[in-house]
């Protein structure tokens, strides 16, 4: 029999939720960094034909550019702080301050990026303490093994990372060159590091601008993989010290960009770079690829003003959050089919123990913390979440 064709009516296995009537809460983002917001007008409008209540706190969405009428005539409502954190499903790109969730409701569900630079215990103890069930949606695996989420933030993060190298290196007051050259003049150089979703997104858009584009990772089938799906106009290597290092004297932008081992690029590494050179870090912790400089987020435009005054090298770390409205239409549709895959089952411990892959994406439930990075950063003890699931 033929697959039915997508349609927007709920499915019947949501018919216990659109009873149910759940409220989805969006807050404003407590960090001024973080511009992205998860979910579009026309988002909000599939939700509501679903049975959800979408409660936004008022001035969450500005950076998107949407005027907020746009989103109550599809059916949100716009509200104070502490009643998007009360509702039943929080959704939140930025870690919650403690105080924050102190407002949220006792065993609600947190669905937030992972972030763990910014865990440690004073802001993990607070989601242990109300017992809420907490999902980093970078983390959720589909069937086949992708993390849709991750997947995509990734690639925008990777392209995102062009434009933000192009800024300074056309400024008058650094190189005043473009990424790109023109015809009779030799193109920039770009160095990416690693070989993953990320890193190829890179590699595409400098290539796209007319960059010349060489690729590292140590992970010889990945990279392989890599470059057939990018062209043979990439040059690949595998991290050969030599190699890398006069590739670092030669390129004007460097993106370092999760690499299938860690790659730590230190003092000495930083050293051979030649002056005006553009680093971003795409890294899962911000920063860390090169611990000798300062980690800068592309929004704090007043601490790369002074480092630039000042002559300092610095890596600049989350250029996807330029581009918040491009980020919240590719998630609005991946949240809606996690939010359907959740609820296709009769509870959320039933959803867990049905499907890995959210299972897999767990930060903390029934007060412990089932995931090992997280439990590392705030140096608390993990717990095996099977165990608990084994007696739901």
């Amino acid at each position: 029999m033929e697959k039915q064709a997508y349609t927007t009516k709920p499915a019947p296995d949501m018919a216990a939720t659109l009873r149910r009537r759940l409220t989805i809460g969006l807050p404003a983002s407590s960090r001024g960094e973080e511009r992205r917001f998860p979910l579009t007008p026309e988002g909000v409008t599939r939700l509501a034909e679903r049975g959800f209540v979408i409660k936004i706190e008022q001035g969450a969405a500005a950076a998107l550019n949407y005027p907020e009428n746009r989103y109550t005539r599809q059916g949100a409502f716009i509200v104070s702080r502490d009643e998007a954190l009360g509702c039943d499903i929080v959704i939140s790109m930025a870690p919650l301050r403690p105080r924050d969730v102190s407002n949220m409701r006792r065993g609600s569900l947190l669905l937030t990026l992972l972030h763990p630079e910014m865990q440690n215990a004073d802001t993990v103890a607070p989601l242990l303490q109300r017992h809420i069930t907490t999902l980093a949606l970078d983390l959720i695996e589909d069937s086949e093994g992708n993390r849709p989420f991750g997947d995509i933030l990734a690639e925008i993060d990777g392209r995102a990372a062009m434009t933000v190298a192009a800024m300074p290196l056309a400024d008058p007051a650094g190189k005043g060159i473009l990424l790109g050259g023109v015809a009779g003049i030799v193109a920039c150089e770009v160095v990416v590091i690693g070989s993953g979703i990320a890193a190829c997104s890179a590699a595409s858009a400098a290539n796209g601008l007319g960059a010349t584009v060489r690729m590292f990772d140590n992970d010889v089938y990945r990279l392989r993989r890599s470059v057939s799906e990018l062209g043979q106009w990439v040059v690949a290597s595998s991290l050969h010290p030599h190699v890398v290092g006069n590739a670092l004297r030669s390129a004007d932008v460097i993106v370092a960009a999760a690499p299938s081992h860690d790659v730590i690029l230190g003092a000495d590494a930083v050293g051979l770079m030649k002056t005006g050179v553009v680093i971003v870090d795409l890294s899962s912790m911000p920063g860390a690829s090169f611990p000798s400089l300062p980690a800068i987020d592309v929004n704090n435009r007043t601490a790369i003003a002074e480092a630039r005054r000042c002559s300092q090298r610095v890596a600049l770390t989350n250029p996807g959050s330029l581009v918040p409205r491009t980020a919240a239409m590719a998630m609005s549709d991946t949240l809606l089919t996690t939010l359907e895959r959740m609820f296709a089952f009769r509870s959320l411990s039933d959803a867990l123990n049905g499907h890995r892959g959210l299972r897999t994406a767990v930060v903390t439930y029934l007060g412990r913390v089932v995931n090992q990075q997280i439990a590392k950063a705030s140096g608390m003890r993990p717990v095996d979440i099977s165990i608990y699931l084994s007696l739901s």
